[in-house]
């Protein structure tokens, strides 16, 4: 059935990291109303897509190119269908979103972002830890090495940001463990620095390996992790701290809570 009036909104989903129990509420109610899915098959769950209806027209996008993934979208929008981009985490990270959305823009498509959970937040709980611990670390820094796929800018290389000795959440790089590695410890992350590499977290497989900047290489090659895998670094992922945020500190006044 067509239509002859606007095109209908395309909505990119945060499909999260795995576990379809992580999807948002939006993004369930928003994948069971949808007419077409087209989701990154390589790398989100397809439980995910069970939410959706017995007649929605389904497309994975790992064998497509932007233009090919770009015209099932468009041509549906356009018929007044309801069109879901199912996206791996957060779209905003990483998501390949920005060049999509460019030729909405340029088509007159209207769009909306629904957030998910980034891989780097589950990972963090999983290993059960926070990130931004008082006077350990109060900085992430979410980064990439340079790849084949996409080179990272001359400030952003991991040898600069390592100076900051922040935690990091480090994407797309578990095949080049050893570079990260030798990067990270070239810069000033101590060999001691722990360091934990999450393999498709959330998922029925999900592995986890552990160590320092010292022996996670080879723990990580002998686990064989080439893809699906975020890797944390930081004081913040090693032996739990005893420190305390002062907001929670008696003597700590604040609106909400008086000195009495």
């Amino acid at each position: 059935m067509t239509t002859a009036g606007p095109p209908a909104t395309i909505h990119f989903v945060g499909a999260g990291p795995g576990d379809p129990q992580l999807l948002t509420l939006k993004g369930r109610a928003l994948i069971e109303q949808a007419d077409v899915i087209v989701f990154a098959d390589s790398l989100v769950d397809a439980r995910v897509c069970e939410f959706a209806r017995p007649d929605a027209d389904i497309h994975g996008s790992s064998s497509l190119t932007l233009e090919q993934t770009l015209e099932l979208m468009l041509s549906a929008a356009r018929e007044g269908k309801r069109v879901v981009r199912l996206q791996s985490g957060d779209p905003s990270i990483y998501g390949a979103i920005n060049e999509q959305i460019a030729i909405l823009e340029r088509e007159g498509v209207p769009y909306e972002i629904v957030p998910g959970v980034s891989s780097a937040f589950a990972a963090a709980a999983r290993l059960g830890v926070e990130m931004t611990v008082p006077n350990v670390s109060q900085t992430v820094i979410l980064t990439r090495r340079s790849g084949r796929a996409s080179a990272v800018p001359a400030l952003e290389e991991l040898r600069t940001l390592a100076a900051h000795q922040a935690s990091m959440a480090i994407f797309l790089s578990a095949a080049m463990m050893g570079k990260v590695v030798r990067d990270l410890v070239s810069a000033g992350y101590p060999a001691t620095t722990p360091c934990a590499v999450v393999y498709k977290v959330s998922w029925p497989d999900e592995k986890i390996v552990r160590g320092t900047l010292a022996d996670i290489g080879r723990k990580v090659r002998a686990a064989r992790f080439t893809r699906q895998a975020i890797i944390l670094v930081g004081a913040a992922f090693g032996e739990r701290s005893d420190e305390r945020s002062r907001l929670y500190a008696p003597d700590y006044v604040h609106l909400f809570r008086s000195s009495g």
